[in-house]
């Protein structure tokens, strides 16, 4: 047999110089390996292990930093890749320097200890007062803002501290710990790892796949049914202020109080022509989360005019800095944004299929051996009677033109409005569900939007409906019977390539 046969596939070296990082982008349909040979690596702040090997794809764009020097060994082919000396790192650190000292003090009081005597003539008025950091993310699109709240946050629980933060996704398009549509949160006691767009920050327990045992978050969601803040301004409002008070009323110990929040918000909260958000809308939904999370710090990624409108704002109660923008960030399209949004959903139904480079046999997601993450999801038939399907807002109104002459509008923005899946006009086949948690037993009150304030359980699809049978089928990721649940339907629609 030849040596050839034998002798282990090389992959590329790369020297990182102190202070350096190596970014990479994938096309579709290609994976990348890569193993930390020497030195000290993270990437997005989550620390890579020297000679493990780490699996990248699903169009996945990422990048490599090092504070003191590496090199590192890349496997596959990225559609782009190299080396670049100039980075953010350095101001994105001082800011965690900065709330770390914010969390410090804050847990110095809730154990009834006085403050030394550190100074404290460096940081921003605001940013004295003795309160966990609770950290509001904007910026515009294609701007770094996720990577910015994962990097805040790694570093944070990386500080052997025993912090755990709250992170907080508030925008709709992105997926978060679950699909599009959402917005949701909850407490960070690992570093998150990257491997993919589909999980951007970290795998949650209640979507698939569940064996990413350091990644398996528990996150309180709510169902905005929507990609876009511009469909329902009102109603997202509403849910971001249901989450907040959850937020709130959060039992935890004192290092879990003292940790603070951490907010990634959408790019449509930005001033931009393309949001198709009017300057009112944006302004309220800001608002709407300094008010849900009782911000005291907002960070502006790479947006002059929208720093000073947040400093004419809210400078007087809160601290607004400015950061930069890496040069490293992407310019995403909308084809691209699509299919990851289809690569979420196809993740939550049937877990991780992800194929390594050709020859690397022992690789990870995460630092996570890739066994086990797949799932076989149910096809279940439902009767109409069985599961309440809601549609909100208007989506559910009649055109002003079809109206009686005379008459006015009796359905709100926000009026749940029950769906008849045996009429034409319910466009459920393909559609995303969000099934919903039940109400309080406690609660003997009912009201007419009270499924707005049901968080989230799990999520479903409607793949086809029969008439004349009144039975419909459903897509659902674990086995379970649906009679009496409650599910709210969106704009989101999958279908099984």
């Amino acid at each position: 047999m030849s040596s050839e046969n034998t002798s282990p596939i090389r992959g590329k070296e790369w020297h990182l110089d102190p202070e350096t990082e190596y970014r990479f982008e994938l096309d579709i349909g290609t994976s990348l390996a890569l193993k930390l040979l020497r030195g000290q690596a993270e990437i997005f702040g989550a620390e890579l292990v020297e000679g493990q090997t780490y699996i990248f794809g699903q169009e996945c764009k990422a990048a490599i930093f090092t504070w003191r020097g590496c090199t590192i060994e890349v496997f596959g082919n990225p559609s782009t890749d190299y080396i670049s000396e100039e980075t953010p790192m350095t101001a994105y650190a001082n800011v965690h320097i900065a709330l770390e000292q914010m969390r410090v003090r804050a847990l110095r009081i809730i154990h009834g200890s006085p403050n030394n005597s550190e100074d404290e003539s460096s940081l921003p008025p605001s940013s004295r007062l003795s309160e966990p950091p609770r950290v509001l993310v904007l910026g515009p699109e294609n701007s770094g803002k996720t990577t910015v709240c994962k990097i805040l946050t790694n570093y944070t629980v990386r500080a052997g501290q025993d912090w755990a933060p709250i992170l907080v996704n508030v925008d709709p398009g992105e997926g978060a710990w679950a699909v599009p549509g959402t917005i949701s949160a909850t407490a960070i006691h690992t570093p998150l790892s990257t491997w993919s767009p589909v999980n951007p920050l970290g795998s949650a327990s209640t979507s698939a796949p569940m064996a990413l045992s350091s990644n398996a978050l528990v996150p309180l969601a709510y169902w905005y049914g929507h990609r876009q803040t511009k469909r329902n301004p009102l109603l997202m409002d509403r849910l971001v202020r249901n989450l907040g008070q959850n937020v709130a009323d959060r039992d935890g110990d004192a290092e879990e109080k003292a940790s603070g929040v951490i907010v990634d918000t959408p790019s449509s909260f930005a001033s931009s022509p393309s949001s198709g958000m009017k300057d009112d809308q944006r302004h309220a939904l800001i608002k709407a989360c300094v008010d849900a999370f009782n911000i005291n710090v907002i960070l502006v990624v790479g947006h002059e005019k929208l720093t000073m409108e947040m400093q004419r704002t809210y400078g007087n109660r809160v601290t607004v800095l400015k950061i930069p923008k890496s040069g490293g960030v992407v310019e995403l399209d909308h084809s691209y944004r699509d299919r990851v949004s289809t690569y979420q959903l196809h993740t939550y139904m049937y877990g991780i299929k992800l194929d390594p480079p050709p020859g690397i046999t022992d690789g990870t997601l995460g630092g996570e051996p890739m066994t086990d993450l797949t799932l076989a999801p149910s096809s279940l038939a439902v009767g109409f009677d069985d599961l309440s399907i809601f549609r909100i807002g208007e989506e559910t109104m009649a055109p002003s033109s079809a109206l009686p002459i005379g008459a006015t509008r009796t359905v709100s923005e926000m009026q749940p409005a029950k769906v008849d899946p045996a009429s034409i006009s319910s466009r459920l086949v393909n559609s995303v569900l969000a099934l919903l948690a039940p109400p309080n037993p406690d609660e003997s009150e009912r009201y007419d939007e009270e499924v707005l304030d049901l968080p989230v359980v799990g999520y479903l699809v409607v793949t086809a409906v029969d008439v004349p049978n009144r039975r419909m089928t459903i897509l659902s990721p674990n086995p379970g019977s649906f009679t009496g649940k409650t599910a709210i339907v969106g704009t989101l629609e999958w279908q099984e390539q």
